[in-house]
């Protein structure tokens, strides 16, 4: 490894199936602050390990990044769930021209190999992979964004129960701006904030949403940024980690609502409906209605 260039880590590789060097410089957009892939320069990576996602453009899009980042004959380590697109690491790293020794662990698939002189066909997947306006959603996008490439059924019917909104308010897990672009559509609306734990929706929605009412935040909607006092909250909360469902996400985006209401303050919200948030609605505001139901949704409004 050269000393004198940086090694590069894109997500959270586990720490026993791979080493990942101390200082190692995170490329991940869901780890709001790191570098973005799209910035670096190339070749200025010492060498790579690569958490590689699970969507088939995303992560093709991702690879072909990793090596264009890196010098000729660095390093790039893949890992990924063999169900999650681990089985086909190898492949889609061979069709860049790239020689391969693959391995396993913990239900993982692990591709070893190193960048060639001449690798084939990166600009094609960078393409594939990266932002673009779809014309049938009339959205800027990205693959990999949560509902990239369709308008979420639960989003459109959380816009349809909307009752007139005004004041100040966040869209929490904002992704692509879908519903922060009905709500700005009220003129009574004064000032939103899109939070979203993914750098590429937070990109996306800046194109979506051009209106100076709305402030944009790269950040874990759980924790941050520090919002107070609103009058509003509308949101479609995340329900996977890293592919797991994990109902405990959307119960700490209900927190975090609650948190940033002033009193008299409403959320309103879309779930899967066997997503069990009935207990943390009810047990911090004083009024919890169910407004919607149906096509596996259900929509609540929730009145601190």
């Amino acid at each position: 490894m050269n000393q004198d260039q940086p090694f590069g880590v894109y997500g959270l590789p586990s720490a026993e199936l791979v080493d990942v060097p101390a200082g190692a410089v995170q490329l991940s957009p869901l780890s709001p602050g790191a570098a973005a892939l799209e910035e670096v320069a190339p070749g200025s990576l010492s060498g790579m390990v690569v958490a590689a996602p699970p969507g088939t453009l995303e992560r093709r899009y991702v690879l072909a990044q990793a090596l264009r980042l890196m010098p000729p004959a660095a390093r790039l380590v893949a890992l990924a769930p063999k169900d999650k697109g681990g089985s086909r690491l190898r492949k889609e790293l061979e069709a860049f021209g790239c020689l391969v020794h693959e391995t396993g662990g913990r239900h993982q698939r692990i591709c070893e190999t190193r960048r060639p002189e001449a690798p084939t066909g990166l600009d094609e997947a960078i393409v594939a992979g990266g932002p673009r306006l779809e014309p049938e959603l009339g959205l800027w996008t990205w693959p990999g964004v949560f509902s990239w490439d369709r308008l979420d059924p639960g989003s459109v019917q959380l816009i349809q129960a909307l009752p007139p909104l005004a004041g100040r308010g966040a869209d929490l897990g904002c992704g692509l701006g879908v519903l922060s672009k009905a709500v700005l559509a009220q003129p009574t609306v004064t000032a939103l904030a899109l939070v979203d734990l993914d750098r590429r929706a937070v990109e996306a929605a800046r194109r979506n949403v051009p209106n100076p009412r709305a402030t944009f935040h790269w950040a874990d909607a759980r924790v941050e940024p520090p919002l107070e006092g609103l009058d509003f909250v509308v949101m479609n909360p995340p329900f996977h980690d890293r592919g797991a469902e994990d109902k405990a996400l959307g119960q700490a985006f209900i927190r975090r609502a609650a948190q940033a209401l002033r009193k008299g303050g409403v959320l309103w919200m879309v779930a899967n409906r066997h997503l069990p948030y009935e207990a943390v609605l009810t047990s911090l505001f004083r009024q919890v209605a169910l407004k919607s139901e149906g096509g596996g949704f259900k929509v609540y409004e929730a009145r601190k």
